[in-house]
């Protein structure tokens, strides 16, 4: 029996019981269309998450005052934090490969702009948030690099911030009054969006020895030092632990690099993507059933057939491979319709509703369509099993 007899005989088999096959086929279409509809929904939320976290850039490492560590004593007794100071975000600047560091200070006030008012988030920073955050300038310029101990009282608008207070008309030059200082406004930063629900657009931007003033703080929240591309982060790590150490006397803040909370977000959303796709491969063990339960039954119903090409010279491998080709045939096809449902389903989710992200690899669509095989494979060899063990004379009696 050649290859193209083969496949005739089992699509024939397939067309004679349209029903049936159309039905076995619509079980593996619905698991595999649920398996590719749950994984495009948990690739696009990894994506989307990635592109929040990264658009900051990736050569980035933050210091945050403390030590995340657990003790058992009381925290009074233990505790010496020093605060993060100008000082050593001055210090980090000369590290060796550190382009820039920017201290931060962050709250919320109200602004006010003539009879406008509006809350808004502050962040009080230095002169180099537009490399060390990638958000550029759209009007007139940043905060100028004054000493950070003394800086004079400029503010820079949030593109929101400025369409709220000043509607169409330029705010280079006026007077702002936040939390009881004045400002004057010296630029306006394009539109950044959000991220991860925080929008970066409604904010301003003033130095951050003024803020630690005006929240009364003594510590900045966080240092952030943007390196080098072609430095080795580890390495760059572990310069700014030593001179922190040395000017803290204890380890008492924690470094993370950005690489490192990569590395965290892409193992947990890793995660969620494999299990909300083990999820919709729950649906295919109800499509595996069909093609057994169907297979056994079409055994059963041709026994006579088999005793005839046995009688015609098929042998025990020809007749297994021509029930496992059926086999792979329906479960082949019900992939290909669950591809094209489980896409179109993902289409239509992100386009009727835009804030769930969704996306469907090509890989995931080969890995899907070669799953569904696999499928139909299994749960096809043992009806073709026993339909290849048969006896020939004790099929052709039951004629």
């Amino acid at each position: 029996m050649q290859n193209r007899d083969l496949y005739h005989l089992a699509s024939s088999a397939i067309l004679a019981r349209r029903q049936r096959s159309g039905l076995t086929a619509l079980g593996i279409a619905i698991g595999i269309a649920a398996v590719v509809l749950l994984t495009s929904m948990g690739e696009g939320l990894h994506r989307y998450m990635l592109a929040e976290f990264t658009q900051f850039g990736t050569h980035l490492i933050g210091i945050t005052p403390g030590k995340s560590t657990t003790h058992g004593a009381s925290g009074a007794v233990i505790n010496n934090v020093r605060p993060l100071t100008l000082a050593d975000a001055e210090a980090l600047r000369h590290l060796p490969q550190v382009v820039a560091t920017m201290p931060v200070v962050q709250g919320n006030v109200e602004i006010e702009a003539g009879e406008k008012q509006r809350r808004s988030n502050l962040f009080g920073v230095g002169p180099d948030v537009p490399a060390v955050w990638q958000i550029e300038v759209a009007l007139g310029q940043f905060l100028p690099a004054d000493d950070l101990q003394a800086a004079r009282a400029f503010i820079v608008l949030g593109s929101k911030v400025r369409d709220e207070l000043f509607a169409d008309r330029s705010p280079l030059g006026e007077i702002v009054r936040v939390g009881g200082y004045r400002f004057r406004v010296v630029g306006v930063m394009e539109s950044k969006g959000q991220m991860l629900g925080f929008d970066l657009d409604d904010a301003v931007y003033i130095p951050a020895s003024t803020a630690l003033d005006m929240f009364n703080r003594d510590s900045l929240m966080e240092i952030d030092v943007l390196y080098h591309p072609d430095a080795d982060g580890d390495a760059v790590s572990a310069s700014v632990k030593r001179l922190l150490l040395a000017r803290h006397g204890s380890e008492d803040f924690t470094v993370v690099t950005q690489e490192q909370m990569l590395e965290v977000l892409n193992s947990v959303l890793g995660v969620i993507t494999f299990a909300v796709g083990a999820l919709g491969g729950i649906s295919l063990l109800v499509g595996a059933v069909g093609i057994l339960t169907i297979m056994t039954i079409a055994v059963k119903e041709r026994t006579s057939e088999i005793g005839l090409l046995s009688a015609l010279g098929a042998n025990r491998v020809q007749i297994l491979m021509l029930f496992l080709a059926e086999a792979i045939l329906l479960s082949a096809m019900g992939g290909a319709l669950g591809l094209v449902l489980g896409w179109s389903g993902a289409e239509a989710i992100h386009f009727f509703v835009p804030a769930i992200p969704t996306h469907t690899p090509w890989h995931f669509v080969v890995l899907a369509e070669l799953l569904a095989v696999v499928v139909g494979l299994v749960a096809g060899v043992a009806p073709a099993r026993k339909a290849s063990r048969m006896n020939p004379v004790d099929a052709l009696r039951t004629e």
